[in-house]
């Protein structure tokens, strides 16, 4: 703490808080002053609309014990909602359950002094509200995104590009290098110094939803990377064995930016069913059989630590850069992990 004082008064102001004192650091410096050393970082979730940002702390605080470098900060795409009007009609509107991603970022940083990673969508948002994010972020010094294209909006069947919007995560890695060079849509202006945003994106080890094969999955994921992508997440997977072939993949096609592992551990037995079907992946047999056998929730969610445990630590001898873990807004499982790997 440090005294100020002002008109007579002295007032303490606390270090960590102060934007100055933050390392402002990119993903990719992080990773390069390791030294080879794994890093640990978690994604965590905006509170819906209403909730105190006090539970995400709740859930971050046990967190900071392994010391993360970074944060990531989840977005939400616009979802319908229908709301009853006078004489029984209904009306359509158009929200955001879970907005504020930029708020939380900056939160997070001044409360912790860590970085913070918001991720960008093309779905949902047009190419100047993307700008717009993208300023407000340098303004707040915050230089990581994650740049992903997003799902299809609840009740379609697959992604539609929004009027005026990025169509895929290609264009959209395009546009955040652009502005980081201060290259904007209608005009050209000066760059901020040293403002190249360090521009993550998602792979995904057992091949994107959508794609028709990973040799093509793996070519788009190739083109990010051109576009100016400096580092990949994978979407979650409990198969080491396809993490190690997915990396060895994208090296034989040129990619050699750093490939972190995303781990989710399993809580509940409706994972069983819910996992596989909403991310398009394989649980392997003998965690299917443990989790079918267990008898409640509570034995699952041990499985779950059990299972994490073992893929860290064969990660970690593999020499990952960094074991980035999804909380889905709870941290007490991944405690757990992060006691026995770091």
């Amino acid at each position: 703490m440090a005294g100020t004082e002002l008109g007579g008064l002295t007032f303490k102001v606390q270090k960590s808080k102060i934007r100055g004192s933050l390392n402002e650091m990119k993903i990719t410096e992080h990773i390069k002053k390791a030294n080879g050393k794994t890093l640990f970082s978690v994604e965590v979730v905006p509170p819906t609309k209403g909730e105190s940002i006090d539970d995400l702390y709740r859930n971050i605080d046990p967190l900071m014990e392994f010391q993360p470098p970074f944060i990531d900060v989840t977005t939400s795409r616009e979802e319908f909602v229908y709301l009853e009007k006078h004489g029984g009609l209904m009306e359509r509107r158009i929200t955001r359950m879970r907005p504020g991603t930029l708020g939380i970022c900056a939160a997070i940083m001044y409360k912790y002094g860590v970085d913070t990673v918001p991720h960008v969508l093309c779905g949902g948002f047009t190419r100047e509200e993307t700008e717009y994010l993208l300023v407000d972020c340098l303004y707040l010094g915050i230089e990581n995104v994650m740049a992903l294209r997003g799902d299809a909006r609840k009740g379609e069947s697959h992604f539609v590009p929004t009027d005026g919007g990025n169509a895929n995560a290609g264009e959209l890695v395009r546009q955040i290098d652009d502005v980081g060079h201060g290259k904007f849509l209608t005009d050209e202006g000066r760059a901020w110094e040293n403002s190249k945003f360090c521009i993550g994106v998602a792979g995904y080890p057992e091949k994107h939803i959508e794609s028709p094969s990973m040799k093509y999955d793996l070519e788009k994921l190739k083109q990010k990377v051109d576009e100016g992508a400096d580092y990949v997440v994978t979407q979650m997977f409990f198969d080491n064995q396809k993490y190690f072939a997915f990396v060895d993949a994208a090296r034989n096609i040129g990619i050699t930016v750093p490939i972190i592992p995303g781990i989710k551990p399993v809580a509940t037995k409706n994972h069983l069913s819910i996992l596989p079907k909403t991310f398009k992946i394989d649980l392997p047999e003998d965690l299917i059989k443990a989790m079918d056998t267990a008898k409640d929730n509570a034995a699952v969610r041990e499985i779950g630590i059990e299972w994490a445990v073992a893929q860290c630590r064969e990660l970690l001898d593999f020499g990952v850069p960094v074991l980035h873990f999804y909380s889905m807004g709870k941290s007490s499982n991944i405690t757990k992990i992060a006691e026995q790997v770091f």
